[in-house]
């Protein structure tokens, strides 16, 4: 695999693509609604409610988690997730700030 050059972007840009990289698979989008709309939810919950197997849910579910977008506790052999609020805000406020500082451009192409 190729590197990224990661490294020679701000930490706020890199922040900003790992939640866009989290946000772009549409099982990913119909698990946030689902957390919002449930406040929490376990596992076997989300792939009761999904057309996808519970290994593939629990992927999705590592790629939010990694992301920061979401957390998870451990219940006995369950594991029950919900958004973690405080990095929801920041992704919020950094997706907010991206798409304010463009201010149109009538000259463009």
């Amino acid at each position: 695999m190729g590197a990224t050059k990661a490294e020679e972007f701000k930490l706020k840009e890199n922040r900003i693509a790992n939640y866009a990289k989290a946000l772009a698979h549409p099982a990913r989008i119909a698990i946030l609604n689902l957390l919002i709309k449930k406040k929490s939810c376990i596992c076997g919950d989300i792939v009761d409610e999904l057309p996808l197997s519970q290994s593939t849910v629990s992927q999705h579910l590592k790629e939010l988690k990694q992301a920061g977008l979401i957390k998870g506790d451990i219940d006995g052999v369950k594991v029950c997730y919900c958004i973690d609020d405080k990095e929801w805000k920041v992704a919020k406020e950094r997706f907010g700030q991206l798409f304010d500082s463009y201010k149109g451009s009538p000259d463009c192409c």
